[in-house]
This record gives structure tokens, sequence and C-alpha cells, in this order.
């Protein structure tokens, strides 16, 4: 379902026959968790660039959930809160055209003082809610162990 969304994300800026499934679920290990990771590639329209690319693929159908719009619609709807950062997009546009971004996923942010953490769960038509909810502490683990490394040594200059 996420894969034919990202693929129908993309054929709306691709050249025509271009979209392509580079990698189709393949699985990751993380220190908490494991992915299950699909690529999806093409060939950019002509007369497009990287900002057409963006207002193709956001809000991330991997987050909100498919048909994106109808998901979109009834998180709106449902939920008390704004996302925030959450779900969007860190990106930076170089000189040459060329966009990078990644979607903020398992990410803290800090409003009024207060540091806020935001991790999800892909639910699905038969998730088990204890399993899910499980899979949102083990996500945010990684998280706050780094946050408890902070706590401990202090910031460090990691760029040496």
């Amino acid at each position: 379902m996420l894969l034919d969304l990202g693929r129908n994300d993309l054929s709306r800026i691709a050249a025509r026959g271009s979209v392509e499934v580079t990698e189709l679920m393949e699985v990751e290990f993380y220190s908490k968790v494991m992915h299950i990771v699909s690529q999806v590639e093409a060939d950019l329209r002509e007369g497009l660039d990287s900002l057409d690319v963006l207002k193709a693929v956001f809000p991330a159908g991997t987050v909100s959930g498919a048909p994106k719009i109808k998901a979109v619609e009834l998180i709106d709807r449902l939920e008390k809160e704004a996302r925030g950062v959450y779900a969007g997009t860190v990106a930076y546009l170089s000189f040459n055209g060329n966009l990078d971004s990644c979607i903020t996923i398992r990410t803290f942010s800090l409003v009024d003082g207060r540091l806020n953490l935001q991790v999800g769960a892909g639910i699905v038509a038969d998730s088990d809610p204890i399993k899910e909810y499980q899979e949102t502490l083990n996500k945010g683990r990684a998280l706050f162990d780094a946050l408890e490394v902070v706590r401990e040594d202090g910031i460090r200059d990691f760029s040496n």
C-alpha cells in the first residue's frame, strides 16, 4: 500500500515511464527497531524542479496513511494537537537546484521550555494495539538513550 502511494506520488512529477522500484522490502536494522524499506525512483519531468518534487510527496503517505487525502482529512479532524515538526521535513536546497530532505520522525522539539518527543507506528487493519504501543516505546528508547548520554557527559563536539 505505501509502496504504491510512493509510486503514485512520484508519478505526478516523473517523466513518463520512469517510475521504478529499485529496492523492495529490504530489512534494515537499527539499535531498537527494524524497518522494511523500499526505494522508488523516477526521472524528473522536464520543466519541473526540486520544489515540485517536495510538493508532490508531502505530506508523506508513509506517516499519514492511504489514501493520503482522506487520511490527512481524518488526522486533521481527530488529532487534538497539531503535529508540529513531526512528520514534516528537514531539507536543504543547494545552489545547483539539488534538494536533500528527510522526514522528521522520532524527533525531539523544544516548545515553551518543554522537551517533547513524538514517535509513531504503522497502524493497519490487523494491527495489535498493544504491539503498536510497544513499537512506539522501542522507537523512542533510542532518543532517550541519546538524551541520557548528553545529560551525563554534556554536549560534545563530534565534528572531528
